[in-house]
């Protein structure tokens, strides 16, 4: 599920700023981007969000700053930084290059001049544990918060596809009185068949009738749509509401395969639009 949270602390000697924000996906799928010297600790700081967060393309970003920094915290890799020089100095002879800025340039090469913060600093880390527990808790804040829009928006289009229940028990006498004028006019022409068999006929209507009653169908998928309803109450998990849209497209589709109704068809269509963006949003539900 989408979520963005971001919190900071500063202190005496740190500024510790953590920003989490996620995307909505089936499966979990966390990156870091850490500092060198918190890289030990990649593996609880994953499990830890990891399992709050539970599903979606999430980001996690910790930038330490300090404010004081030992003499000994700065290092030259003197060895490097020679190789780098003379390197580029050769380079620049052969080339007939000026050679003043040679040095500047060395000083800036990767991994000449750094920073020694490979021990990891115990009061640092509980700082950015607080301070990520802190993002957390505002990265959770607006999850609830768009939760509670995708709730009322899935509401909506399970009352919607009910909503069209009274719509197609509005057609049904017109679809039941084209259906017996056609039997009427095939009735007929039966009747003046030398070979018209009036059991085998009695059977087929009966079975006809059957086939295009849809009183069953449209009493269960009331019934899917106002147990949906209950369960977006009850904070289900993605999987329920799914299971449950499963159901009403079974009935849905059995609606519109015993429609014999062109109007009666353009409701079952219409449902059809709503459950699949019912579908498409109960997957961003954890």
């Amino acid at each position: 599920m989408t979520g963005y949270g971001m919190a900071e602390k500063h202190t005496e000697n740190y500024s510790v700023k953590v920003e989490l924000r996620s995307l909505n996906g089936k499966f979990l799928d966390l990156s870091l981007r850490v500092p060198r010297f918190l890289m030990p600790k990649e593996i609880e700081i994953r499990n830890t969000f990891g399992k709050k967060i539970e599903r979606g393309s999430a980001t996690l970003s910790i930038n330490v700053v300090k404010h004081k920094t030992n003499e000994n915290d700065i290092q030259i890799n003197e060895a490097l930084a020679s190789t780098y020089y003379h390197k580029l100095l050769d380079l620049s002879k052969k080339l007939g290059a000026p050679e003043h800025d040679i040095f500047r340039i060395t000083t800036t090469m990767q991994d000449v001049i750094y920073q020694d913060d490979e021990k990891l600093d115990e009061d640092l880390y509980s700082l950015v544990k607080e301070v990520g527990e802190l993002a957390y808790v505002e990265f959770d804040a607006f999850r609830l918060k768009e939760g509670e829009t995708l709730r009322s928006l899935l509401n909506d289009y399970a009352e919607t596809i009910a909503g069209g229940i009274p719509a197609i028990e509005i057609l049904e006498p017109i679809r039941t009185e084209s259906t017996k004028e056609r039997l009427q006019k095939n009735l007929k022409q039966l009747v003046d068949d030398e070979s018209f068999d009036k059991n085998r006929f009695e059977q087929e209507l009966i079975y006809y009738l059957e086939k295009y009653d849809i009183n069953e169908e449209k009493h269960r998928l009331k019934t899917h749509c106002e147990h949906f309803c209950e369960a977006l109450e009850n904070n289900p998990k993605g999987k329920t509401l799914n299971f449950i849209a499963q159901e009403m497209g079974r009935e849905i589709n059995t609606l519109g395969s015993k429609a014999n109704h062109a109007g009666i068809q353009k409701e079952v269509v219409a449902m059809k639009e709503e459950l699949e963006k019912i579908k498409e949003q109960a997957l961003n539900l954890l």
